[in-house]
């Protein structure tokens, strides 16, 4: 359900969809006034998405602060890293192909060299990017135990999650059927911790949070930025407008 409404309005307020379809009206009519008036509006949509100073001000807005808990002293029993950090898997080659999003496992690993986080829970099931390659969790437990860069017993899998509401059901009911006490700090990209940590008290984890992968950063005042278009910041736009209708689909379904 949530899949096809995140799809359905991702698309209706997708910025290439929509200067797509002005640039399509546009050939379509017949009246010269109306066919330039959409011919600027399709320009103006892509000026506007197409600039990085934009888009990152829009991020800073959306993406929570970092928590800083590296500074607190505390220790946590447990960080909780959601899954999504794989692109593809080489059954042939065994190779993962990681997405920036690994940012996460990689965050929450320095973390646990640090003595802040003692066990690190890896939730991520069946992704559609893998297909049959397998389970995304699995995979990642066998790059854990061949690198060695966390203790096997320190590492623990869910595997059956596929969406933010399920990675916060399905650790809740782990924490209630294997007993599992303590404090929690929830480690995912700064663009979705909105909504995984609003999933994640509303299952009863009241955790701590730890942005990883940010987009927006230190402003920048350079020409490429604040003028150049940039064909990838396109795609930046779907990515959080992903984000945004996830979040108000997820509150009024009741997961947050």
């Amino acid at each position: 359900m949530f899949f096809i409404l995140s799809k359905v309005l991702l698309f209706l307020f997708s910025p290439i969809v929509w200067v797509i379809f002005f640039l399509l009206w546009a050939l379509l009519t017949k009246k010269p006034k109306r066919r330039r008036n959409l011919l600027l509006t399709s320009t103006l949509f892509l000026i506007i998405f197409s600039n990085s100073f934009l888009l990152d001000e829009v991020m800073r807005a959306w993406e929570m602060p970092q928590s800083k808990i590296e500074k607190k002293g505390k220790v946590y029993d447990y960080a909780v890293v959601l899954g999504g950090i794989i692109s593809y898997y080489d059954k042939r080659g065994d190779q993962i192909g990681f997405n920036r999003s690994v940012d996460r496992l990689m965050q929450a690993v320095k973390l646990y060299r640090k003595g802040i986080v003692k066990k690190i829970i890896f939730t991520g099931g069946d992704a559609s990017v893998l297909k049959d390659a397998g389970n995304e969790a699995d995979i990642i437990q066998k790059y854990i135990n061949e690198t060695k860069i966390i203790q096997p017993e320190d590492f623990i899998l869910e595997n059956s999650a596929r969406n933010t509401h399920e990675n916060a059901e399905h650790v809740a009911m782990l924490f209630k059927t294997d007993g599992f006490t303590g404090s929690v700090v929830i480690i995912t990209s700064a663009v979705h911790m909105k909504r995984a940590l609003g999933c994640f008290r509303k299952a009863g984890i009241n955790a701590d949070y730890f942005i990883a992968d940010r987009y927006s950063g230190k402003r920048k005042y350079v020409p490429d930025h604040l003028i150049v278009p940039q064909s990838q910041t396109l795609d930046r736009w779907d990515m959080i407008l992903h984000e945004m209708s996830g979040y108000l689909i997820y509150k009024v379904m009741g997961y947050i």
